[in-house]
C-alpha cells in the first residue's frame, strides 16, 4: 500500500510579500494554472496506486487546506485528491511530521486489512509512505510517476529512498546529495553523504565533480523502516509522535494532533535526524522539471518569459527593463530603465530587489516580526473558513473591514471587550444576532454592536453577503474575541 503524505507545514518566507504565515506559498497560485501548489500536488498523483493522501499542515491554515481539497473534489470528484487533513499544533519540521505520518500509516493498513479478513501482521511490508512537499513544482508529470514507481521496488526492500536532481547550475540555495555507487538491478545509487546549503565556492565544486545531485526533499520509505531508524537516532521524536497520536481527536474533517505531546518532540529535519546517519539512504534520480519554488528566480524560471526575459504579471508598465520579475496585484507598477530586479507589489507591502540578493529576503521577514510588525504574518485580504475580509483602512483607535460572508456561512457568537462595532450592509442581507434579539439587516441599511454585546452574523441569503465594519476602541486587536459558538471548531478566544 503507497501512502501519499503532503507535508505542507512551512512558511515560504523567501516569497514575501505574497507569501505569509498565515497564508503561506503552498495554498497560493503562482504558476501558469489554475490551481495552488498544494493543489497541484495532489493533482499530480492521478494515475498512481495510491491509497487515500494524507495532509499535514499547521492547524492555523487548516480552513486554507480543507477548502482547496473541497475545490479539487468539486473538479475531480471520481480522483484520489480527496485526503484526510492531519494539524500539527505546532511546527517541529519534517522527522517528527513523517514520524506522525508513518504511525498513521501502519494504523491505516492495519484496519484496511482487519476488514478484508486479512492478518494485519503483513503491514510491516505493506506500508510504503511517499512524502511530498506541497510548494514543488514539478513540470513533467509522467517522469515523476515513472520515478515514483521505480523507487518503490527499494522502498519494499528496505531502503529509505530519496530523489535527487541534477544540478543545471551551482545552487546555494537547495541541500546536495553525494551520489554513490549504483544498487544493481534497480534504478537506485547508494547516498554517501547528505550535505547542507553551501556557499556559492562549494557549490561550484559539487557541479564540477558531478556526482553531486540537489536534494528534492522527496522520500519514499517503509512506514515500519522509517519508524526502526527513528527509534534508533530519534527516539524522543518518536515516544513524542507516538503520545500525539494516540492522544489526537476527530474534530470535523481534521485529525488533531495532541498539544502537549507533540510540543514535547525535538524540532529536527528528517535529513538531519535520520537520513544522514541511516546506512540505508538510496537515491532515485528524478529528471521531471522540477523546482521547489524556494526563491522569486526560481518562480520566474517556472512562468514564461518576454523577448527581454521578463516575467509580468498584472497591471505592469515597462520601458527598457531586462531579466527582471514584476508582479502586481492591486495597482499598476511602472518599472523603467533597470535590469535583474524582483518588484512585487501587494495591498500593503511592496518588495524590490536584486536578483542577487533574493536569498535575503528572509532577513527581511525576521526585521518586520522584531520590530513586532504584522506584514510578514498575514495579508491585508484574509481568508477564513465563512468568506474573507479586508482591513481597508486603520487609525488611532478605529479600523475598517471590507467583510465577505459565503452564502448560508456565519460568524461564530461572539463578543468583545475592547471595541465597539457598527456594521453597513452593501449587498446581500444578513441575519444578525444581538442578545436575545435576531434581525434581518438588508442593503443599505447598518446595526451598531456595544462594547460587551454579544452577538453574530450570518448569510441567509443564496449570495454573496458583503458589508462594511468600523471597529472603534482602546484595543482592535484579532485576539479581542470571546466565542460563546462556532460552527468551525474554533477555541473560545481567537481571530475573526
Amino acid at each position: 500500500m503507497l501512502f501519499p503524505i503532503i507535508m505542507a507545514g512551512g512558511h515560504g518566507s523567501r516569497l514575501w510579500p505574497l507569501s505569509r504565515q498565515q497564508h503561506p506559498k503552498q495554498f497560493l497560485t503562482l504558476l501558469d494554472t489554475d490551481w495552488s501548489l498544494l493543489q497541484a500536488t495532489l493533482l499530480r498523483l492521478q494515475g498512481l496506486a495510491t491509497q487515500l493522501p494524507l495532509v499535514i499542515c499547521h492547524e492555523d491554515h487548516r480552513f486554507l487546506a480543507a477548502e482547496q481539497l473541497r475545490q479539487l473534489a468539486q473538479a475531480h470528484p471520481q480522483s484520489l485528491t480527496a485526503a484526510q487533513i492531519m494539524l500539527e499544533p505546532m511546527g517541529r519540521n519534517t522527522a517528527p511530521a513523517l514520524a506522525v505520518a508513518a504511525l498513521y500509516a501502519e494504523q491505516t493498513a492495519v484496519a484496511m486489512l482487519s476488514e478484508t479478513g486479512a492478518s494485519p501482521t503483513v503491514t510491516d511490508t505493506d506500508a510504503i509512505i511517499l512524502a511530498l512537499p506541497a510548494d514543488h513544482a514539478i513540470s513533467d508529470v509522467p517522469a515523476f510517476q515513472a520515478a515514483i514507481k521505480a523507487a518503490l521496488p527499494l522502498a519494499q526492500a528496505g531502503k529509505l529512498v530519496t530523489f535527487g536532481i541534477t544540478p543545471t547550475h551551482a545552487e546555494t540555495g537547495y541541500g546536495y546529495l553525494r551520489r554513490g555507487a549504483p544498487i544493481a538491478n534497480t534504478a537506485g545509487f547508494v547516498v554517501e553523504q547528505f550535505v547542507e546549503k553551501p556557499d556559492q565556492a562549494t557549490a561550484d565544486g559539487y557541479v564540477a565533480d558531478g556526482n553531486y545531485d540537489w536534494n528534492s526533499g522527496i522520500f519514499m520509505m517503509q512506514a515500519s523502516r522509517y519508524l526502526s531508524e527513528l527509534a534508533r537516532w530519534q527516539p524522543e521524536v518518536l515516544a513524542a509522535c507516538r503520545a500525539a497520536l494516540a492522544k489526537s481527536e476527530r474534530d470535523l474533517d481534521f485529525i488533531r494532533l495532541d498539544v502537549s505531546s507533540f510540543a514535547a518532540s525535538p524540532d529536527i529535519s528528517v535529513d538531519y535526524g535520520v537520513m544522514e546517519h541511516t546506512s540505508e539512504a538510496a537515491m532515485v534520480a528524478l529528471a521531471a522539471g522540477w523546482s521547489d519554488v524556494g526563491s522569486w528566480s526560481a518562480l520566474a524560471e517556472q512562468l514564461t518569459p518576454d523577448a527581454q526575459g521578463n516575467t509580468l504579471r498584472g497591471d505592469v508598465l515597462t520601458e527598457q527593463i531586462s531579466n527582471s520579475l514584476v508582479m502586481a496585484e492591486h495597482r499598476l507598477v511602472a518599472a523603467l530603465g533597470v535590469q535583474d530586479l524582483v518588484i512585487i507589489e501587494t495591498k500593503d507591502a511592496v518588495l524590490v530587489a536584486h536578483k542577487d540578493r533574493e536569498q535575503e529576503v528572509k532577513q527581511l521577514v525576521a526585521r518586520l516580526a522584531a520590530a513586532g510588525r504584522t506584514e510578514h504574518i498575514m495579508h491585508r485580504e484574509c481568508h477564513r473558513p465563512w468568506g474573507k475580509f479586508d482591513a481597508i483602512d486603520s487609525g488611532d483607535r478605529y479600523q475598517v473591514k471590507r467583510i465577505t460572508v459565503n452564502p448560508g456561512a456565519r460568524l461564530s457568537l461572539q463578543l468583545h471587550h475592547h471595541r465597539a462595532e457598527h456594521w453597513v450592509v452593501v449587498s446581500g442581507t444578513a441575519r444578525v444576532t444581538l442578545g436575545d434579539e435576531v434581525r434581518l439587516v438588508s442593503e443599505n441599511q447598518s446595526v451598531y454592536i456595544p462594547v460587551g454585546q454579544l452577538h453574530a452574523l450570518e448569510n441567509p441569503g443564496k449570495l454573496p453577503l458583503e458589508l462594511i465594519e468600523v471597529q472603534s476602541g482602546a484595543y482592535l486587536g484579532e485576539d479581542d474575541i470571546v466565542r460563546f459558538s462556532d460552527s468551525y471548531g474554533r477555541t473560545e478566544r481567537g481571530t475573526l
